[in-house]
């Protein structure tokens, strides 16, 4: 549903400064003008509307040089502050004439109040207006009926005008489809953000993409599109805090401004709502303000954040900011040093409870600032040029880990590695991986390298040609996060695959929804008719391990099993000490995250 545009988008916190300010000023020059000229029959009078009229002159100064910094709710308080000022100067007036003239400042007032609010809080400063007028000139002699209408009329009439040319001037601000604000509002309320962190107050700016936008257009018409980026903003606005300006950049991109919060902070903002959408996925840039910085370089380092999520698979969050420099310089000495290291999570055959293979996981824990989120630092290696060497690291690590979980899960356990975009894209990477393989001893018809579909949306020729020659030299190729965004049976065949690894978002449903159920059942059917085998991931409860083994699901995994852990913790957990290969030395446990 469109939502009816809001003044807001023009009038930001610094106009309506200005304006408030300088209409306080010209109110407070016109009153002294009115009280210099009039003649008092005592002084008290008069020295009571000089006091008012110089608060509403000061007050216009203060609001002109430092108004901008004021919160936008504040300006209810000016505005009624104004109505006061004038509604106590008016009985104060010696004759009916300089009470008409001080009267007439009230339409400052009026003009104020349908430009800053929204048609329902205008109502109610309008009537406090008009409430205060009556009162201060009901028993001024000669103020008619006729008077007082054509008061009232001038009144009505220049905040009719000014309500409807703010308003008409707000729609082009606002996208038509959505009811957010368009490019154009947006970067209004960045200019007005900028202006506030120039004091200090954090600022982050996001850039998102909807995932497989075409794929719906295509599917369902531009008519389905529309619907859905309608719905799409009306989940992002109810998700994202109060204080949050959301609008459709163009097409199928959003763009969010978060005054007072980090980039770091706005990076798990996004990264939980990107969970918890249930419509369409989008892939996120994040940026956050740097000193000195304009609103174009901000934006820059967004998109520059949105091209890495996109390139590395789509359905990711990525961050760009000075914090990031830091932590590609600390990743950088991490890997020389061997800290960054491979977790295990094992993959059950759900009927026998057997471990059949395990799942490598990058994990480094930092020297001050403790574990860090996989995400954020394989963000960090795409974007810097390190993730080629994160890779290898990970890789190598794997190979060695999984040598020594051979002694206790036998010497037939697969090891599956996930492999980056930007990786899969280098003419050479098969090569190297191959060789680092075979230089960590590790068979390599017993490798599947893990990749998402969303990275081969599209067919992008060298990461199927990659692909291809892994598989040509031995090694299996597994789709990761199967069942999210807009998977389709009908590309199951075009796939270059022997795995199909269900998303653990799929995986959560089984037990509670009998259409999910029903399509478990189908594609497990499907994917044995096409050579493919099954890996439910996200298993965390029994319920969904027997449903999986009932349908026949061949693998699983998840926290029911284990949660992802060192080589040598899930060695000791079998209860049969390995001697680890050399260069894998012992790791403290650390609580576990959720690749």
């Amino acid at each position: 549903m469109v939502r009816t545009p809001s003044p807001s988008v023009i009038a930001t916190p610094r106009i309506m400064a200005l304006t408030a300010g300088a209409f306080y000023t010209a109110g407070g020059a016109a009153s002294l003008a009115v009280i210099l000229s009039a003649t008092f029959p005592s002084p008290g009078p008069r020295h009571v509307l000089l006091a008012l009229a110089t608060v509403a002159l000061l007050g216009g100064v203060g609001l002109l040089t430092r108004g901008q910094h004021l919160p936008r709710d504040a300006f209810h308080g000016v505005v009624g502050g104004g109505t006061l000022l004038i509604t106590l100067s008016v009985p104060l007036c010696p004759t009916t004439a300089t009470a008409l003239a001080i009267s007439t400042v009230y339409a400052f007032v009026a003009i104020d109040v349908m430009f800053f609010f929204r048609w329902a809080p205008a109502t109610a400063h309008l009537t406090a207006i008009f409430l205060g007028a009556a009162w201060a000139l009901h028993d001024r002699p000669g103020v008619t009926v006729g008077v007082a209408f054509a008061l009232a009329t001038v009144l009505v009439v220049v905040t009719a005008v000014v309500g409807v040319l703010v308003r008409v001037a707000s729609d082009a601000h606002h996208d038509s489809l959505t009811g957010l604000r368009n490019r154009r509002g947006f970067d209004a309320a960045l200019d007005a953000a900028l202006l506030r962190a120039r004091t200090g107050t954090p600022l982050a700016a996001v850039l998102l993409d909807v995932d497989h936008f075409k794929t719906v257009n295509d599917a369902q018409g531009h008519a389905g599109g529309d619907r859905l980026l309608q719905s799409l903003a009306h989940e992002l606005t109810r998700g994202l805090p109060a204080a949050a300006v959301l609008a459709r950049y163009g097409g199928d991109e959003f763009a969010v401004l978060l005054p007072g919060t980090t980039g770091g902070q706005a990076l798990d903002l996004l990264s939980g709502l990107r969970e918890s959408l249930t419509l369409a996925g989008f892939s996120a840039g994040v940026a956050g303000h740097l000193p000195g910085e304009t609103g174009a370089d901000l934006l820059r380092r967004a998109d520059t954040a949105l091209y890495a999520a996109k390139t590395a698979g789509r359905g990711r969050c990525r961050l760009d900011d000075r914090d990031s420099a830091d932590l590609a310089r600390d990743l950088a000495d991490a890997l020389a040093a061997g800290d960054v290291r491979a977790w295990f999570q094992p993959i059950v055959e759900p009927a026998t409870g057997r471990v059949v293979g395990v799942e490598a996981l990058a994990r480094w824990t930092h020297p001050t600032r403790g574990p860090v989120r996989p995400d954020e630092f394989v963000a960090v290696a795409e974007t810097t040029g390190l993730v080629a060497e994160l890779g290898a690291a990970v890789l190598a690590d794997a190979c060695r880990g999984a040598r020594a979980l051979t002694a206790v899960h036998g010497d037939d356990l697969l090891l599956t590695v996930n492999v980056s975009g930007r990786e899969l894209v280098c003419p050479d990477y098969a090569d190297r991986a191959l060789g680092l393989v075979a230089a960590a001893g590790w068979p390599v018809a017993q490798l599947v390298v893990e990749v998402t579909e969303s990275l081969l949306d599209g067919s992008s020729g060298p990461a199927l040609r990659t692909l291809e020659r892994l598989r040509a030299a031995g090694a299996a190729v597994a789709i990761d996060d199967f069942g999210t965004g807009y998977s389709a049976f009908s590309r199951l065949d075009t796939l270059p695959a022997d795995y199909l690894k269900l998303d653990h978002g799929f995986t959560a449903q089984i037990a509670t929804s009998q259409r999910r159920a029903a399509l478990l059942t189908a594609l497990l059917s499907l994917s044995g008719t096409l050579g493919l085998t099954v890996i439910a991931e996200g298993v965390e409860t029994p319920e969904q391990a027997d449903l999986l083994a009932r349908a026949g699901c061949p693998l699983t995994q998840g926290y029911l099993f284990s949660r992802p852990a060192p080589a040598e913790e899930l060695v000791r957990r079998a209860g049969r000490p390995a001697a680890l290969p050399d260069g894998h030395p012992e790791v403290p446990a650390l609580p576990a995250r959720a690749r």
